[in-house]
């Protein structure tokens, strides 16, 4: 109780030193915690906006060998089908879906609007592994489409706007496709998409598989999208779809040209190992911020025990002792540091939670202050509090009593 009612004097009489001393932590504290938050949150939204072509897929399209083999020349067209995906699927180990795509263009006629549009016959798991969340009220294409050849869609948000307008539901509405009536089951909820190899999901349309090929009379497909169940199989499961496909088909399972991989798991773990590094770095400078911070606080009380010298040699004089003297001024430190601490993590929870509110979310992401931000705060304020005051601390403990009370 006396420590804390001489910290209270201390700072009643030196206002502005204490000020100035706790305003160093609370500058370190909201550099290390927002650079970590803000790094943090940049991060997920990278991760959310290459998600969504599809999370951890492949995409694959046949092509033209280019290697001999089995006396067949260079220069054949792989042909793939349907039977091609379900061969695959019952073969290869730690596969989690896989999905032909057949594409093309169709007019699309409602009321009085016309539109050339981008179709795409898929079956029910391309939604899953395309990330092709439909928004309430609808549905993605199932399995009694495709088993029925139902003429049913679901459409893009973008082109449910450009058709139907902002204020009408498209789903169970009726359009027409190359003259045949197609019933809306769905309209895709909106989402960020950095990347793609046909166009935007959002200006798309998709049908059944079963049903394109019916109107269309397409055989083959244009490409295919697989997933593997485990992240870390999916080299082996690439080498085991390869090798499937070209057994059946009679080419080179090195033929890289026969069939073209898009592993966007490569794109995923760049962007981890990029922002790994990039958070490093905000890391060390926020730190670095806070060390500032606790110099000036080593600073500051230096300049307390040379105040105080006389004091604490009387102190001792009358028994107190090296122990005693140590803990004091080691307690007042750290309350100076736990407070400045405490005002800095609350002027960076504020700072998080302006960043939605503002509209800035996709642009930088959503920073949050995580248990582990916290974490490493508080660790590095303890650290930075412990040393600040134990030299000085140490200094005054050690203190000749007959030669202090002179000074």
């Amino acid at each position: 109780m006396n420590g804390l009612r001489q910290l209270y004097r201390d700072v009643r009489s030196q206002k502005l030193r204490t000020f100035l001393t706790v305003f160093g932590i609370v500058w370190g504290t909201v550099a290390v915690s927002l650079l970590l938050a803000f790094g943090r949150g940049f991060h997920e939204q990278i991760r959310v906006n290459s998600a969504g072509l599809g999370e951890n897929i492949c995409i694959a399209w046949p092509s033209l060998t280019s290697i001999p083999f089995e006396g067949l020349g260079k220069g054949r067209r792989i042909r793939l089908t349907d039977e091609d995906m379900e061969l695959v699927a019952a073969k290869a180990d730690g596969l989690a879906g896989i999905s032909g795509e057949y594409s093309g263009n169709m007019k699309l006629t409602y009321g009085t609007k016309t539109l050339l549009v981008d179709v795409s016959g898929v079956s029910p798991v391309f939604g899953d592994l395309r990330n092709l969340i439909p928004q309430p009220g609808g549905r993605f294409i199932d399995a009694l489409d495709m088993t029925q050849k139902r003429h049913v869609l679901f459409i893009g948000d973008q082109l449910a706007k450009d058709v139907f307008g902002e204020k009408t539901d498209p789903v169970g509405k009726t359009l027409l496709l190359q003259g045949s009536p197609f019933l809306v089951v769905g309209v895709l909820q909106s989402k960020t998409q950095d990347s793609s190899y046909s166009g935007r999901d959002k200006d798309k349309t998709f049908m059944p598989g079963t049903t394109l090929q019916e109107l269309s009379g397409l055989r083959r497909i244009n490409n295919f999208i697989f997933k593997a169940k485990q992240v870390g199989d999916i080299e082996r499961l690439k080498a085991q779809v390869l090798a499937i496909l070209a057994h059946k088909h009679r080419f080179d399972p090195k033929d890289k040209e026969a069939l073209g991989i898009w592993d966007t798991t490569e794109n995923f773990q760049f962007i981890d190992t990029f922002m790994l590094g990039f958070r490093v770095f905000l890391g060390v400078v926020g730190c670095l911020t806070m060390v500032v911070g606790g110099i000036g606080v080593s600073n500051i009380m230096n300049v307390v025990v040379e105040e105080r010298t006389r004091e604490i040699g009387i102190k001792m004089a009358l028994g107190a002792r090296s122990g005693g003297i140590l803990a004091q001024l080691m307690v007042e430190t750290i309350l100076l540091t736990v407070v400045g601490g405490a005002v800095g993590l609350l002027i960076s929870a504020g700072l998080c939670r302006l960043v939605p509110l503002m509209g800035m979310s996709k642009e930088i992401g959503t920073p949050v202050i995580s248990a582990s931000v916290g974490g490493l705060t508080a660790g590095l304020l303890g650290a930075v509090g412990f040393l600040a005051g134990w030299f000085p601390a140490r200094a005054a403990a050690r203190l000749d009593p007959v030669v202090a009370m002179k000074l």
